[in-house]
Formats: structure tokens, C-alpha cells, sequence
């Protein structure tokens, strides 16, 4: 019966991100990457390349996560490096806060599933336009970080 349950949950949560993806003029990207048996470690980066066409307009850039009930933690610490066309690197560590203090989990939730979409940037200029290259990876002192169902990153043109 759980089982049933998450693959619904799963289907349903899909299913939402593709049809908001496809009504929102304003979204570059909305991708996130399956974390394999919920285990996220070092290794295994989230790994998107952007193409801002237009680098005179502002974008807002978020990082999508997901974690079941069982996630140990209130926070989530994770390194964003993002490579310009010309190749140049900005790494940036970044704590994302999950939960109160009570444990009251702040993310949207169904079942045993909590998902976020936390701002990383809001109203960024990219230097240039081009295909800019994003790596996200999890900077817990846990390798692996257990219960983390899927990652991924948000660029949409700000409104």
C-alpha cells in the first residue's frame, strides 16, 4: 500500500511540475533530477546548462529539493556553481532552512514528501548571454545524504 501511495504521490507531483512548466512563459528551465535510492552524495551533482538568450532582463533562480518525512535535519547546506559561456566560475554555499525549530516542516507537503522551491537569486543580471553550466551539490557533513528524493533548479525571467 506505501508503495502505491508514493508512486501516486510521485506521478501527481510530476505531472503538476510538467503542466506548470508548460504554461509559464516566464520559466528558462524547471528540472529536477531523481536522487537514486534517496541516498544524495558528493558525487553525484545535479547538473543543468541554461541558455539565457537575453542577459539584459533579470531572471529569479531557485533550488528545488525534496525530502521525506524521515530527512534528519532542519537545514539543508548545498554548494551552487554556476560557469559562465566564457568559462568563468562563481561557487556559492548556500543553507536552506527546511523545518521550525519546533520540527514543523516548512516545505509543501503530501503523504511523506516535502518539497521546497527556495530563492537562490532574485532579480539577477547574468554578465552574458549564452549556455551557462549549473552544478549543485550537497554539503552536508553526510555523505550520503540520506532521504533526499530529488533535486533540481528553477530560471525564470523575473517578473
Amino acid at each position: 500500500m506505501k508503495l502505491i501511495r508514493s508512486l501516486l504521490t510521485g506521478f501527481i507531483a510530476v505531472a503538476c511540475f510538467t503542466l506548470q512548466g508548460c504554461s509559464d512563459p516566464a520559466m528558462v528551465i524547471d528540472q529536477n533530477m531523481e536522487i537514486p535510492n534517496h541516498n544524495w552524495t558528493y558525487v553525484n551533482r545535479v547538473k543543468y546548462n541554461v541558455k539565457i538568450e537575453d542577459n539584459t532582463v533579470p531572471y529569479n533562480l531557485y533550488f528545488n529539493v525534496r525530502v521525506t518525512g524521515n530527512y534528519r535535519y532542519s537545514n539543508m547546506f548545498a554548494l551552487v556553481k554556476m560557469t559562465s559561456p566564457g568559462k568563468k566560475t562563481l561557487t556559492t554555499r548556500y543553507e536552506f532552512k527546511l523545518a521550525n525549530n519546533d520540527g514543523q516542516w516548512l516545505g509543501s507537503g503530501s503523504g511523506n514528501m516535502y518539497s521546497y522551491q527556495i530563492p537562490l537569486r532574485k532579480g539577477f543580471k547574468f554578465p552574458a548571454a549564452g549556455t551557462w553550466h549549473f552544478e549543485i551539490e550537497q554539503n552536508m557533513r553526510d555523505n550520503p545524504l540520506r532521504e533526499v528524493t530529488d533535486a533540481g533548479l528553477r530560471v525564470e525571467k523575473a517578473q
